[in-house]
């Protein structure tokens, strides 16, 4: 909503609170950031060999709208440099890929795959960081 928060505030000093914020403000998007109709593209582009997965999701996210590539590119280097702090925060590529591939990025109906979706969606967003700069450029 269009509500002014002051960060300042001492309700906002546990990260979780802040973490959960921005979590549950992808989980509510109508449509996952990932969008839905794109979830099979990207979850073929993982099970690829190597050397082809980074070509494939970069080309996929080229593919969704502006305003979701733009999001994804702040979120994910956000999420980096998360990632880079890890001495201090103990987050890892696979933790942040485990808190975040399932709500970024999700079927539009679920089937009985779950488990071996979760797998594929933390994947996803694992590569993402790992190769941030050869999808999203510097």
């Amino acid at each position: 909503s269009d509500e002014k928060l002051d960060l300042n505030d001492s309700k906002w000093e546990d990260i979780h609170v802040i973490t959960g914020a921005l979590k549950m403000f992808f989980r509510e998007l109508p449509e996952p950031l990932f969008t839905y109709n794109h979830f099979n593209d990207f979850v073929n582009a993982i099970k690829q060999e190597p050397r082809q997965r980074v070509l494939a999701v970069k080309d996929l996210i080229k593919q969704l709208p502006k305003p979701n590539q733009d999001t994804m590119q702040v979120l994910f280097r956000h999420l980096k440099r998360v990632v880079e702090n890890g001495e201090k925060n103990r987050m890892t590529y696979q933790s942040i890929a485990i808190v975040f591939g399932p709500t970024l990025l999700k079927p539009e109906k679920e089937t009985g795959n779950i488990a071996v979706h979760t797998v594929y969606q933390n994947q996803i967003v694992e590569l993402i960081l790992l190769e941030l700069n050869s999808i999203f450029g510097r």
